[in-house]
């Protein structure tokens, strides 16, 4: 019997030793000296997408927010041309929504993207940025192997394509290369209106939403969606930054992005455009992130602008940071006080998103995502030159000691403490619409703004339309009425 039994006890050991001799499953990306001459130090990913048949576009234009495809990253530091760089198997990297040996096996579109453009959130389509051809492969943990990415293109400079109506404005900005020591410049679109184009006339700054950009000017100029002010000369300006969009705040991490605007950006396109150059011409607008940042600049500076539309903004009041209350000790990003997971997103009523999913998917992604966006706004620097994280990333946990520091950024906060001299420069200034439906559960701050400014004797426009969402608030109801109401500010300065 003992003869018999070794055999059989030496076969566990055999199959074991099979299973270790197995290569791990990892991707070995590298870079031609036509991406870039010299080594670089950026963060690398290798994009997933499902198999090529379902018709889904290129990996590099993801991730999804509301259904990402896996994706992995890796920071690469004096990384050289044609060295390989492993992603996924390293210890380095990260991936979501797990590690690259949790993936389903099965085929797969792959791509990798390295990012080098710092001045943009945008990843596979960023300009500057490089990215290799998509790659078809099959992939399974329990067989391992190596699958190879050449990144050999790069993100071209998109051309703006002005017309006689909308024209791109593009300078230095002195004040914001001399705070992030490098060159930084300034964007907009300048949309003129029909009729005559030399006419003087106010000027709409409107502010797009995270992810957009300059560029929508074009798209605005024949749009009946957002066909307001069309007698007014609209510049839309661009507040795409590295850590997402830096919504025209002046922040240690992004630098004085309100105060270069108003001392740089505006003063050049009045004496480029027939623009009057009067506060009581100068009306802002802006939806989402860009509602935020419209409302922020008018009470920043309040004798500068004559008035804000603000649609879906962004949370106005942090006591209701999309359902969340930064200031209450013990509160968690991920989990309500019941212990459930807390929803980021929906749909009517159901949701789409989750805190905890989206947060660890913008770790992947590194700088630029929308959470990420807010704490390199409102947050102070830490030791390591990086905004300090307002949650812990494992557990959820807020940090009130760094959401203390957020109370400069609190829009309502701001309100209320500056109120005996804010209130008389902002009276008949502020509009703020959101749905009651919003996406992104926004109208509880506003609610808690309109709380606020009723208290404070405001005669400020805040409503919440009911059934609305962050898409559908604005409509041809509110299109008409914003139209009319900057009509009217305009012609009262006459």
């Amino acid at each position: 019997m003992g003869v018999l039994l070794a055999p059989l006890l030496l076969i566990p050991a055999l199959l074991g030793l099979a299973k270790a001799e197995n290569p791990p499953l990892e991707f070995e990306v590298t870079y031609t000296a036509g991406v870039h001459p010299g080594p670089v130090t950026a963060r690398v990913y290798v994009m997933l997408g499902p198999s090529p048949s379902l018709g889904i576009g290129e990996p590099r234009l993801g991730p999804n927010w509301f259904n990402p495809q896996p994706f992995f990253a890796v920071d690469a530091k004096n990384w050289k041309p044609g060295e390989p760089l492993k992603v996924g198997s390293s210890p380095l990297s990260t991936g979501f929504p797990g590690s690259l040996n949790d993936i389903n096996a099965g085929k797969y579109v792959a791509q990798a993207v390295i990012r080098l453009n710092t001045d943009t959130h945008s990843l596979g389509d960023g300009e500057g940025n490089a990215y290799s051809p998509v790659l078809t492969t099959t992939l399974d943990p329990a067989v391992g192997g190596t699958i190879k990415l050449e990144v050999d293109k790069v993100v071209p400079k998109k051309p703006f394509p002005s017309t006689d109506r909308v024209k791109l404005v593009e300078i230095d900005s002195p004040m914001l290369s001399a705070y992030l020591k490098r060159p930084v410049k300034h964007r907009a679109a300048v949309v003129l209106p029909e009729g005559d184009l030399t006419a003087k006339r106010a000027a709409l700054y409107i502010i797009p939403g995270f992810g957009g950009d300059h560029r929508m000017a074009l798209r605005i100029a024949g749009s009946t969606r957002a066909s307001y002010a069309k007698d007014l000369i609209r510049v839309v300006l661009d507040p795409d930054c590295g850590t997402g969009h830096h919504v025209f705040a002046d922040s240690a991490m992004n630098g004085p992005r309100g105060k270069a605007l108003v001392e740089e950006l505006i003063p050049h396109i009045e004496k480029m455009f027939p623009v009057i150059a009067e506060p009581s011409a100068r009306l802002l607008n802006g939806h989402s992130s860009g509602g935020w940042s419209s409302l922020w600049l008018q009470v920043t500076y309040p004798n500068f602008f004559g008035g804000t539309w603000s649609t879906s903004p962004d949370p106005v009041d942090f006591r209701d940071f999309q359902r969340i209350n930064l200031y209450r000790t013990g509160e968690n990003m991920f989990k309500d006080a019941k212990g459930e997971r807390r929803p980021l997103a929906r749909r009517g009523n159901t949701p789409l998103v989750w805190y905890e999913d989206f947060s660890r998917m913008e770790d992947v992604i590194g700088d630029g995502g929308q959470l990420r966006s807010f704490e390199a706004v409102f947050s102070p620097i830490g030791p390591d030159g990086q905004a300090l994280r307002a949650w812990d990333r494992k557990t959820g946990l807020i940090d009130t000691a760094v959401t203390k520091a957020w109370e400069a950024y609190d829009i309502r906060l701001v309100l209320e403490k500056d109120w005996a001299t804010l209130g008389p420069k902002l009276k008949g200034k502020l509009h703020v619409y959101t749905g009651d439906l919003d996406t992104f559960y926004l109208e509880g701050a506003v609610m808690l703004l309109k709380e606020s400014l009723t208290k404070l004797g405001s005669d400020a426009s805040v409503e919440i339309y009911p059934g609305k969402d962050h898409g559908s608030i604005l409509d041809a109801a509110l299109n008409a009425r914003l139209d009319s109401e900057m009509k009217a500010t305009v012609e009262a300065r006459k």
